[in-house]
This record gives structure tokens, C-alpha cells and sequence, in this order.
């Protein structure tokens, strides 16, 4: 089965249209390089960029997503136990508010991650502690704003926003009272911790991310057996946060003293970092809302049992799309540090990792679209999966694209131009909003779920094209069509209706060819790893028996 854009993207050295990002990036940060600006004869950038470490580095942040959920799905039931429903409800609104309050940061942490791998790259140490400090200034700055906001705000939302019992409203205002002393650290160690992401130091990262998440979950349940205020249960997480974000000061300091040596404000670089963050600034405000925009209509235009009908399946199958967001937050600083050392390793970075998330994703979704309504009968009853299957196989659809997506959304953000994809979400938005709602309502949540699935291969259509428009990426659009049409009918097979027996057989004979297809897609090198890997784990006299067949 041929993958769906991986037979359209080949790398093409003649591309005009990355001139525009690449004088930029030569303008701004490799203008005073001995080497040719195309390709900087960098050990460090090689080393950054090396595929064995990218991909250790995917891992470690898979397994740095994955461990705090898991304690939390063993926690939760014993916090709502403990706490009760109310006080529970106030708590997860506070781990959301914190989420939603690191927008404060203005893009800036992600701006000095950019800069600071481009440095790397171009190896100008010399110039990383004046970006360094620069932007963690300017964020610490805003880190303080944005809890005096939060504070100021607090008694609005808990006595006329939040529906919070009156027992509660004095109890629920100091907690959130407290939970604002936590935005300056968490905005704060966003900027220390972009220190080691550019670094590619993400096994460091995740030694602290990992328990950091595990606290979230685990510090509540240290402080229930004295106290089950609020008070104390979110006190602990903002002492928690303090000393997590001591942690990455230390860590990143120690990874790269230098910047304790200089201490260095530029001003030269506010409109460098300013740019570049409120672009990403725009995408962070827009995407949530286009996130959780289908579930509002739904229960504006129809129910709120519909929102459970369509939820549940949204909270089950974009669980997927974890595998990219892992890879993606490595790939970021790499693209950032490729595209000013060797471009040509940028693209040949890019088509390799489209090729490894498309061959995972894709048996996934796939299974996942032709047993949608076998496992929602299993696991919610026949009812609920009568309401659900149609919602579950086009939002599976739909994350198929959307986690390819986001590896050229990583690559045009890693070439400096977040404008590209901040301007994307804002042309998307009305659009997706007047298709949702009509869709809504004239087909009820599977419209809804429609409207999600067109949006995000719509967004990854784009994203492709301006990859290869501004990237240096060549797109064989002959090849994209073939692609599409053929794993659309994958796709289209897979949603028919057929008994038990005839999906198995189905679902068989897409995995052999999917197999097939995947051997054909990799390069003689990645063959050579993939039967080294076979010698080290299959028992020798299998080995043995499949050399004499």
C-alpha cells in the first residue's frame, strides 16, 4: 500500500523558494562564517542531528508522556475518593488554568530553542549566553505579570465564571490564590528547559519531566492523610513546580557553564524573538480553540449526552497521536540546527521520519477504522458503540493526517518562519467553524466528526505544500494523488460493514501488504538494521530455519 504523502516528498537542491527562509537564516545567523552559507562543516551540528540519537531521544519522550499518565490513571480514583467531586473539580481546573496561563511566555521559549540550535549550528557559542539570558529575562518578566493576571482574576473565577459551592468559594479563592505564585515558574522553566532541547538533551529532560508529571498526580496524595484542603493540596504542587524548575536551572547551567561566565542582555534581539513568539503565540491560542470547538458545538447545537457519544471515542483514538508529539519535540531543535548546517540533512531528516510515523500510524488507524464498533460493543456496550463507531473511524482518519502533520509543521517552524503556520490556523479557523456547524447540524456527531477529519487533512495539505515551498522540500504531486486515492480506499474498505470473521481476514491481508509495501519503502541501510535486530532476537534455530528457506 503505498504511504500517503512519503511517495510524493524527494528532497530537490533547486527549490527557489527556500531562498527566502535560507537568507534569513544566513543573514541573521551564519553571516560571518567561513564555510559556504548551504553547509557548515559542523561536528557539533552532525552530532545534534545523528539519526541513532533522535531517535533515543523520541523514546525518552515517549516514555516521559506515557509514566505520568499511567500513575494517574491510578491516582485519580483516589483523589476523587478523597477529596470529593467538588474539590476534585477545582483541582483539575487548576491543572488546566496552569496549562493555559504558560501561554504567557509569548512563544519565547520556543523562539530561544530555535535561536539558540541555530547558534550551535553556525557554531557561535560565543553569542548563546546574550539569547540565553535575553529571553529568559523577558520570560521571567512575563512569568510575573501572568500570575499578578491570575491573581487578580481569581476571586472573578471562582464566585461568577466557575460554578463553585458556597462552601467552598473562600477555600477554592485562596488555592487559586497560591496556584498563581506557579505561572513565573512554570513560564520560567520553559526557557531553561529549551536550553537542553536544543541541546538534544531531552534523557536529561524527561529525568526531570517524568517525575515532575508523576508529582502532578502523586503530590496531592502525600498531603491527603493531614490535609484535604485545597489549600494544601495545590500549596504542595507549587512548591513542587519551585523545585522543578530549580532542578532545570541547574541542569541547564551545568550542560553549558558558559552562560554562567557571561551574563548578557541584547536588545538587538527582542524583534528577532518577539516575531518569531508571537507567531507561535497565535498557533497556541488557535489551536486549542479549534481543539475543543467541536465538542462546544456539539453540545450547543444538540446535546450533552451527544457530547459523551462524541467525546469518548475523541479522548480514545487521539491518544495515537502521542508517537509524533514525541518525535516532533525532538525534531524541532533538529530541523533548527540542520537547515543552517546541511539543508540536504534537513530534507533527507524530514522524508525518513514522514516515513517511519506514516508506517506506524497507518496499521493503527487502519485497525482501529475496521474494529471501531467491535471494540466500542466490547468495551461500552452495543448502545453506545450505535452512537459512536462512525464518529470513532473518521476521527481515526483524521489523526492518520493530522500526526503527519505535524512533522512539516515541526520543519517550517525549525526554518524560523512560525508566521507561515501561525497564518495557516488563522485562515483555517472560520472555515472550520462554519463546517462544523453546518455539518453538525444537518448529520449530528458524525458531521462533527467529519468536519474535525476534513479540517486536519485539509491543515496537512497545506502544511506539506508550504513546506516545500519555503523548506526546500520537492512535492511529486502526481505521486500525492496516487497515494491519497489509494490509502483513501484503504480507509473507505475499512469503514464497510461485515461480520467478525471477514474483518479478521481483511485485516490480515492489509497488515502482509502493508508489510510489503514497508520492506520496499526502506533504504538498504535501515534493511541491514532491521535484520541485525532479527539476528539479535530471534533464537537460532529459527534463524537457522529461515536462512535455509
Amino acid at each position: 500500500m503505498p504511504i500517503f504523502l512519503l511517495l510524493g516528498v524527494d528532497y530537490n537542491a533547486q527549490n527557489d523558494g527556500f531562498e527566502e527562509s535560507r537568507k534569513y537564516l544566513i543573514n541573521n545567523i551564519a553571516h560571518t562564517m567561513p564555510h559556504t552559507p548551504s553547509k557548515i562543516d559542523s561536528i557539533k551540528a552532525k552530532k545534534l542531528t545523528s539519526g541513532p540519537l533522535l531517535a533515543r531521544n523520541s523514546i525518552w519522550n515517549l516514555v516521559g508522556q506515557i509514566a505520568p499518565m499511567a500513575v494517574g490513571i491510578v491516582a485519580i480514583p483516589r483523589l476523587i475518593h478523597a477529596l470529593g467531586t467538588d474539590r476534585f473539580g477545582v483541582l483539575t481546573i487548576a491543572w488546566m488554568v496552569v496549562g493555559y496561563f504558560s501561554f504567557f511566555d509569548l512563544g519565547l521559549g520556543r523562539a530561544m530553542t530555535n535561536l539558540v540550535a541555530q547558534k550551535l549550528a553556525a557554531e557561535k557559542d560565543h553569542e548563546l549566553p546574550a539569547v540565553i539570558w535575553t529571553a529568559n529575562l523577558l520570560m521571567a518578566v512575563l512569568g510575573l505579570l501572568g500570575g499578578v493576571v491570575l491573581a487578580f482574576l481569581s476571586p472573578v473565577l471562582v464566585h461568577h465564571l466557575l460554578k463553585t459551592p458556597p462552601a467552598l468559594q473562600r477555600e477554592t479563592t485562596r488555592a487559586f490564590y497560591l496556584l498563581s505564585l506557579s505561572v513565573p515558574f512554570v513560564i520560567s522553566t520553559a526557557g531553561f528547559r529549551g536550553i537542553l532541547e536544543a541541546r538534544q538533551k531531552f534523557r536529561i529532560i524527561n529525568s526531570v519531566r517524568i517525575p515532575m508529571g508523576i508529582a502532578t498526580f502523586a503530590a496531592p496524595l502525600v498531603v491527603l492523610p493531614w490535609s484535604k484542603e485545597l489549600t494544601a493540596v495545590i500549596g504542595i504542587l507549587v512548591v513542587a513546580r519551585a523545585v522543578f524548575w530549580l532542578t532545570y536551572i541547574y541542569l541547564a547551567t551545568r550542560d553549558m557553564p558558559q552562560i554562567l561566565r557571561t551574563v548578557e542582555i541584547d536588545r538587538s534581539l527582542l524583534p528577532m524573538l518577539f516575531s518569531f513568539g508571537a507567531w507561535m503565540t497565535v498557533s497556541n491560542i488557535v489551536s486549542p480553540v479549534m481543539e475543543y470547538l467541536d465538542r462546544v458545538l456539539v453540545g450547543m447545537l444538540l446535546s450533552l449526552t451527544a457530547v459523551a457519544y462524541y467525546a469518548t471515542p475523541y479522548e480514545v483514538v487521539t491518544k495515537l497521536l502521542i508517537l509524533p508529539g514525541a518525535i516532533v519535540a525532538v525534531l524541532f531543535p533538529a530541523f533548527s540546527t540542520a537547515l543552517v548546517a546541511d539543508h540536504a540533512h534537513a530534507g533527507k531528516l524530514f522524508r525518513r521520519t514522514v516515513k517511519y510515523v506514516t508506517l506506524t500510524l497507518l496499521p493503527l488507524t487502519l485497525l482501529m477504522v475496521l474494529f471501531a464498533r467491535n471494540g466500542l460493543d466490547i468495551w461500552l456496550g452495543p448502545a453506545f458503540a450505535s452512537h459512536s463507531t462512525r464518529v470513532l473511524q473518521w476521527l481515526a482518519i483524521g489523526v492518520f493526517a493530522n500526526g503527519i502533520a505535524a512533522l512539516p509543521f515541526a520543519l517550517i517552524q525549525g526554518a524560523g518562519r512560525a508566521d507561515l503556520t501561525g497564518k495557516l490556523h488563522l485562515l483555517e479557523l472560520p472555515f472550520y467553524v462554519a463546517t462544523v456547524w453546518v455539518l453538525t447540524t444537518n448529520f449530528g456527531i458524525e458531521g462533527t466528526a467529519i468536519a474535525w477529519a476534513v479540517r486536519v487533512i485539509v491543515d496537512a495539505i497545506l502544511l506539506f505544500w508550504v513546506a516545500g515551498r519555503f523548506a526546500d522540500i520537492f512535492l511529486r504531486y502526481r505521486s500525492i494523488f496516487a497515494a491519497t486515492a489509494v490509502i483513501g480506499t484503504a480507509f473507505a474498505l475499512a469503514m464497510i460493514r461485515m461480520s467478525l470473521p471477514i474483518k479478521l481476514l481483511v485485516a490480515v491481508l492489509m497488515l502482509i501488504s502493508l508489510s510489503a509495501v514497508t520492506w520496499f519503502m526502506l533504504a538498504a541501510d535501515e534493511r541491514a538494521l532491521l535484520q541485525g535486530l532479527r539476528g539479535r532476537l530471534l533464537p537460532p534455530r529459527i534463524q537457522a530455519k529461515a536462512t535455509r528457506a
